[in-house]
């Protein structure tokens, strides 16, 4: 058995560079299904969304589409395609990924391993922060927080041998996940809060929007969200490289300070920007009967993207940097300015 605490063996399963789970020729695809698999209403969604951005920026010489977490390009792919050719023209694309350049992907878009500085336009991170490693900790018998440890190969777990959670961990668990009851389980959010603060940070202006599983302070699951998808299914989270390993994000944590923002589900924004389950009148299909089929195919579509039972409610962090909030998401109420 070899015997570590989850965030370095998040790190090694997932992204080693010779048998990590992100490195595999598959991709994401083969295994789970985004909202970007789901439907190309949701790139058409985003790039919306990108559009409002440039208008509220008063359409910057240099526009840039920053999408964090680019499993295969997908995405960027279906911004691009949705996009009029004034914008394209201005465009600045970049793929924000440790794999390689996918085949296929438009030659403007730069593909990088981290994220660009001093841009504007907008950032998008779609199901990236669950996979940012993180340790996990559990409260003992005599109310100390410590950490836990998994075996690689096979993930079962026990508590860390005697080692209570660094000073770091310790104030961070105790200003957004409290635990004192033998037993509970605390994800450590602060690695999440530092990789969301460094996309952010290369925004000179702009938006910035996390996309993700997500709980917030009052609601944190008692017994941890880690977890595995393989193949199509959710699986035990054994960090030996042949699965995801997923845990949900505290996404009132990760909001960078001083910033104005809004949390909100992903049913709310989608809805916002133009997204609707809503089945086409009966009357089109004797009017039009491929279009109604079109227009029924997307409601379902659709439908799916906003299901608050399942993606639509998915948690979206929106942080405007230097920028009015864009058109379509001033009605979402609960935009306010963070605290520094």
């Amino acid at each position: 058995m070899t015997w570590m605490r989850w965030a370095p063996a998040m790190e090694q399963a997932l992204y080693d560079p010779d048998r990590g789970f992100y490195r595999r020729p598959e991709g994401p695809a083969g295994h789970f299904r985004t909202s970007v698999h789901a439907s190309p209403r949701f790139a058409r969604a985003v790039a919306r969304l990108l559009l409002e951005v440039d208008a509220a920026l008063g359409r910057p010489e240099e526009l840039a589409l920053v999408d964090v977490g680019a499993g295969r390009g997908e995405l960027l792919t279906g911004v691009l395609a949705a996009l009029p050719g004034e914008v394209l023209a201005r465009l600045r694309p970049y793929g924000v990924e440790i794999a390689g350049r996918p085949a296929g992907l438009p030659s403007t878009a730069l593909w990088t391993d981290e994220p660009p500085r001093g841009v504007t336009g907008l950032v998008f991170a779609n199901e990236w922060l669950d996979n940012v490693p993180l340790d996990a900790g559990e409260v003992d018998g005599d109310g100390v927080l410590r950490y836990v440890e998994v075996d690689t190969a096979t993930g079962a777990v026990r508590p860390g041998a005697q080692v209570p959670a660094a000073s770091a961990d310790a104030a961070w668990a105790e200003r957004w996940w409290p635990a004192t009851e033998p037993g509970e389980l605390v994800e450590f959010g602060g690695t999440r809060d530092a990789a969301w603060a460094g996309a952010v940070a290369g925004l000179e202006r702009g938006l910035a929007v996390a996309v993700d599983y997500a709980h917030t302070a009052g609601r944190r699951p008692p017994f941890g969200t880690l977890t595995g998808f393989r193949d199509g299914r959710e699986v035990a989270p054994v960090p030996d490289g042949s699965c995801d390993i997923t845990a949900h994000v505290a996404l009132d944590s990760v909001a960078v300070p001083g910033l104005h923002s809004l949390w909100t589900t992903q049913r709310e924004a989608l809805r916002a920007l133009g997204v609707s389950g809503g089945r086409p009148p009966l009357a089109l299909a004797s009017i039009d009967p491929a279009g109604y089929l079109r227009a029924l195919s997307g409601a379902g579509e659709g439908a799916e993207l906003t299901d608050p039972g399942g993606l639509g409610g998915f948690g979206w962090l929106l942080q405007t940097v230097r920028m009015p909030v864009p058109e379509s998401l001033e009605v979402l109420p609960g935009w306010q300015t963070l605290g520094a």
